[in-house]
């Protein structure tokens, strides 16, 4: 198969890979779609240790399940992938999973390939009115509603539903749609980049500013850093 290799800092080569074959209770995914995370270009930039070259990097994608009962049908993947039978994942706390993989680092390379492989059970299937290029946002779009969701549920239910979204990248727009989605109308976007605020503002219908003075009930961080976390508190 033909993938897109990190070879080392800055440094990508698109070349024969060995074919990904699927394992025991794995499907063989041809990709369609496939993101390019925070995380991709941090290793691309020699930044994540956990990320070693050669590597296949890419872990938010959707495709189409090649071969077996399931051929044809279209996905997209929960990228975490996890022992199912320890006391975190029984509980629902897979993230905590001892034994926890995640495609795009070893030992299971990543999506910048013709083909993926994954446990059926991190497939969800993709409705035919729903795009390959929308479904690969799904990984991306579940960290924000699931950040969105502990942070309204938190709140006071005399606390007025406003929110600061800090950071207008993919993160951040996803939070601001989940925001809406689960009520929270009234959200100021942060963004420091003048060209990605305007763009948040004429193309999104955001309300971005460069930066903002008033306090804010719930304070989601799409961000990440250190000086950003303090902020958000």
């Amino acid at each position: 198969m033909k993938a897109l290799v990190y070879t080392g800092a800055e440094s990508l080569a698109y070349r024969d890979a060995p074919d990904a074959i699927a394992g025991d209770g794995e499907v063989a995914i041809r990709v369609g779609a496939v993101g390019i995370c925070g995380s991709d270009m941090h290793a691309y930039l020699g930044h994540d240790n956990r990320r070693p070259a050669p590597l296949i990097l890419g872990h938010e994608a959707a495709g189409v399940i090649t071969g077996g009962p399931r051929d044809g049908e279209r996905v997209t993947v929960n990228p975490l992938v996890t022992c199912g039978v320890c006391p975190a994942c029984e509980s629902g706390r897979e993230n905590l999973c001892p034994d926890r993989q995640i495609i795009s680092m070893p030992p299971r390379e990543g999506a910048f390939a013709d083909i993926v492989t994954m446990p059926e059970r991190n497939l969800v299937r993709v409705p035919d009115y729903v795009s390959l290029e929308k479904a690969a946002l799904a990984e991306p779009s579940a960290v924000s509603w699931h950040g969105v969701r502990l942070g309204l549920g938190a709140l006071h239910e005399a606390d007025a539903r406003r929110a600061l979204v800090i950071g207008g990248g993919a993160i951040g727009v996803a939070a601001v749609l989940s925001l809406r989605a689960m009520g929270c109308d009234d959200v100021t976007v942060i963004e420091p980049n003048p060209t990605r605020r305007a763009y948040l503002s004429d193309n999104c219908g955001l309300d971005a500013a460069a930066e903002t003075t008033e306090a804010y009930p719930l304070v989601i961080d799409a961000v990440g850093f250190a000086v950003t976390r303090a902020n958000a508190s």
